[in-house]
């Protein structure tokens, strides 16, 4: 060791060192938690404020009422709205991605199909849900206004998850002798992927929307939606808003699943540096 090193070493022994900073990392559930919170305590203020002429019960009024009301008023309402919600939202998934494969593997039809899509978004589908109820009758109109809810954002989404596969990778399937069908199955369908879920659980709470409106056209005798229209009825107050905090959960019980889902099935795009 020379005295050049010696006077290095001496030197930075000298120096006073500084501590490093300790970055804790707030969980994911953290946001979501405090806007809760905030939404409660905001819920609490008005409803002690006397705010809308009294007509906003306490969250401890609602809960309570949700309590006495117990499993027999909404156990079977919740489940047949679940039901209509989820056939709903099956049917019209697998008509959208069915459409947006297409699309991409028949590109003529594109204007077609772009059309209809625009018109179920845009056509008003409440006007609908009666012609439904008259033709069909039953529960028809709630898986109806359920798929018609779906269909356009996860068309949409699957249609921009398959056009944005990488071009490299398409070029290499080509190159190696692959066409349209194997460019599909091995660099398209799994590009789309992320998009499609992110579209999914978009649609997961417009499913559970749709079959409750459609339960307010009529025809049926059970379901969230009968049973707020019942509780407004009777001018229930805590009733109507314990309906609707269930679905709420109803449909964040959708997008929940689905997201847990995508989790499995897209498990990329959930890395710590997936974002980045």
């Amino acid at each position: 060791m020379t005295i050049t090193d010696i006077e290095n070493v001496a030197t930075a022994a000298a120096q006073p060192s500084v501590p490093r900073r300790i970055r804790l990392k707030r969980p994911t559930w953290f946001g979501g938690a405090v806007g809760i919170c905030g939404l409660i305590a905001l819920w609490w203020i008005l409803a002690a404020a006397g705010v809308a002429g009294g007509t906003i019960p306490t969250p401890w009024v609602v809960v309570s009422t949700m309590f006495d009301d117990g499993w027999s008023l909404y156990g079977p309402n919740f489940t047949v709205t679940a039901s209509g919600a989820l056939q709903g939202f099956l049917w019209g998934n697998l008509l959208a991605i069915t459409l947006a494969v297409l699309v991409v593997l028949i590109p003529p039809i594109e204007g077609l199909a772009t059309q209809l899509a625009i018109l179920s978004y845009c056509t008003p589908l409440l006007a609908l849900g009666p012609i439904i109820l008259v033709v069909f009758g039953g529960r028809t109109p709630t898986i109806f206004l359920a798929a018609m809810y779906c269909f356009f954002t996860t068309m949409v989404g699957t249609l921009a998850g398959l056009r944005s596969a990488d071009k490299t990778s398409l070029d290499l399937v080509a190159a190696y002798g692959g066409g349209r069908w194997q460019k599909f199955t091995k660099v398209q369908l799994v590009s789309a992927l992320p998009s499609t879920f992110a579209a999914l659980k978009i649609a997961a709470p417009s499913a559970v929307l749709g079959a409750i409106l459609g339960e307010y056209l009529g025809g049926v005798d059970s379901g969230i939606g009968v049973a707020l229209t019942a509780a407004q009825t009777s001018y229930n107050v805590p009733r109507t808003w314990g309906m609707a905090i269930a679905a709420a959960l109803l449909a964040g019980l959708g997008y929940a699943v689905v997201a847990a889902i995508a989790r499995l099935v897209t498990p990329w795009t959930s890395a710590p540096g997936a974002q980045k």
